[in-house]
């Protein structure tokens, strides 16, 4: 769709991140944030007060119907997207969804297919691909300065919050398969988990999940609700240099590391020798420009350009796919799921 008029925009929830995307829509250009839904009086009531312009509705359905909105984002929880998501859909709205993108990838399929048939956006809220550090990193893998990469760790924990609904890796998780998938070209092949849950309900409150590769790529994902301390670190290593995604360090949140090993065969051909190099490390130079406004102009020019988002629903897709297959695997007790 090209248009170039103003894209009405309606929310639906406006808890703690719908406030956020409320103000971060209204600074879009050719944006106008029409309408909020709630189910809270006191959050409609907050909105009246700082956004008098924008109408508010308990109704869900007045907002998804009205023929004065553009486009939809829901901000609600993560089973109710595909439900909400269709609906939207099929009333010919734009969407763009809170990651995960719905609950199950059969969902996410239909979703992209009513999107498709319907020349709509579809798009995933993945805000860290948003990030200046994200997108050094991605300049980083696209230039090859870190040669061929071999591995992605990521360990997301804290104490708390413990959701009631979904378990660690759904709650955690998202945004870091997001930024693999993003990263990394070739998708994986399988996925193995483990976790456990200490607060009686059977939900994982503590997971490890592992994602194979047919090219030799690993990535592993260690997160936790249990944790005394909030770490929020990513690595991406390659046989020249590696990365360190630092999120919970304002100053530094990227470095670069010259460093690595070589592999050379003896004169006999019986040992291995290794030859590690340890060279400089060096900080760049990041955007420091508001990811979520970043995403939320992105949504907006691919409705009014016709443009392919960053955080595409094919980028939602593949994260509920390792998700649910993760969730499969740890019922399973580790067992290998193939993708």
């Amino acid at each position: 769709m090209k248009d170039s008029g103003t894209i009405n925009i309606g929310i639906i929830g406006y808890g703690y991140w719908g406030t956020n995307l409320v103000r971060n829509f209204s600074a879009v250009p050719d944006c106008r944030v029409a309408m909020v839904s709630d189910l809270r009086e006191e959050r409609l009531q907050l909105i009246n007060r700082v956004y008098p312009s924008i109408k508010t509705t308990k109704n869900v359905e007045e907002l998804i119907k009205s023929p004065d909105i553009d486009a939809i984002v829901i901000a609600t929880q993560v089973f109710t997207h595909y439900e909400l998501g269709k609906m939207a859909l099929e009333q010919g709205k734009h969407v763009l969804l809170e990651k995960p993108m719905t609950d199950s990838t059969a969902h996410s399929e239909e979703l992209i297919d009513i999107a498709d048939r319907s020349n709509k956006v579809l798009m995933v809220d993945h805000t860290f691909l948003y990030t200046g550090a994200v997108r050094k990193m991605k300049e980083l893998v696209e230039n090859h300065d870190l040669g061929k990469l071999n591995y992605f760790d990521s360990t997301r924990i804290n104490l708390g919050l413990i959701q009631q609904d979904i378990n660690v890796l759904w709650d955690l998780a998202p945004h870091d398969i997001s930024i693999l998938n993003h990263l990394i070209s070739e998708r994986p092949v399988s996925v193995q988990a483990t976790g456990i849950s200490h607060i009686h309900n059977g939900i994982e409150n503590i997971a490890y999940l592992t994602v194979n590769y047919n090219n030799g790529f690993i990535a592993h994902f260690n997160c936790s609700w249990s944790s005394p301390v909030k770490i929020r670190m990513m690595l991406l290593g390659g046989d020249k240099k590696m990365v360190v995604f630092n999120d919970v360090n304002p100053g530094e949140k990227i470095k670069v590391y010259d460093t690595g090993f070589k592999i050379e065969n003896d004169e006999d051909k019986r040992n291995l020798l290794f030859s590690y190099r340890s060279g400089d490390i060096y900080v760049p130079k990041i955007d420091e420009s508001e990811s979520l406004l970043n995403m939320a102009k992105d949504f907006i020019g691919a409705i009014k350009n016709g443009t392919k988002p960053v955080s595409d629903s094919d980028s939602g897709l593949w994260t509920v796919r390792i998700l649910e297959a993760s969730q499969k695997s740890i019922k399973n007790k580790g067992m290998e799921v193939l993708l």
